[in-house]
């Protein structure tokens, strides 16, 4: 047993015997040399590839963007300006508008003014004419009333043409004071 236990004690752990270290090494370089062959031939290509796409779809993404921005600032241009040039036109309309209603409200004032002064002549004409008509009526009363009082008070009889004279005298009078 001894025998057994002195192999077992001078066995070292092969990947740190110094006597497997070439074989090691060259495998080592043999399995970096595959690895590094394949992954710079074939998988670092196509992550190299798939970055490149990726950095030209947000290029283009970013460049779609600002496109999409000036068309977003150019539509918000046209519609403050139609916005404007619509506050604009309904500004002008109601001006307009104020300014017809004015036009229509001074033509209605000066129709109205015109009828009510047709009116107004009609009404004095009317007035004059009744004035006339009554004064008329007056004179022929006072010639009347003349007449009897000459005749019940002097017991003289006096013509309506004399009696009608003496009131225009007496008026003419009157209205000379």
């Amino acid at each position: 047993m001894t025998e057994g236990a002195g192999y077992a004690a001078e066995a070292a752990f092969p990947p740190f015997d110094p006597t497997y270290f070439a074989s090691q090494l060259f495998w080592l370089a043999i399995s970096f040399a595959v690895l590094y062959f394949l992954l710079s031939r074939w998988l670092l290509p196509r992550i190299g590839s798939a970055i490149e796409e990726r950095k030209d779809r947000i290029a283009d993404d970013l460049d779609a963007a600002a496109g999409l921005k000036l068309q977003a600032d150019e539509a918000v241009k046209a519609y403050e300006k139609s916005l404007a040039d619509a506050r604009a036109k309904a500004q002008a309309v109601g001006a307009e508008a104020r300014a017809e209603a004015e036009r229509q409200s001074a033509d209605e004032i000066a129709r109205m003014e015109a009828e009510l002064e047709g009116r107004q002549a009609e009404a004095e004409a009317r007035i004059a004419s009744a004035r006339n008509a009554a004064l008329s009526e007056v004179r022929n009363v006072a010639a009347d009333v003349a007449g009897a009082v000459t005749e019940h008070l002097a017991g003289l009889t006096v013509k309506r043409d004399e009696a009608e004279t003496a009131v225009d005298a007496v008026r003419s009078q009157e209205a000379a004071r």
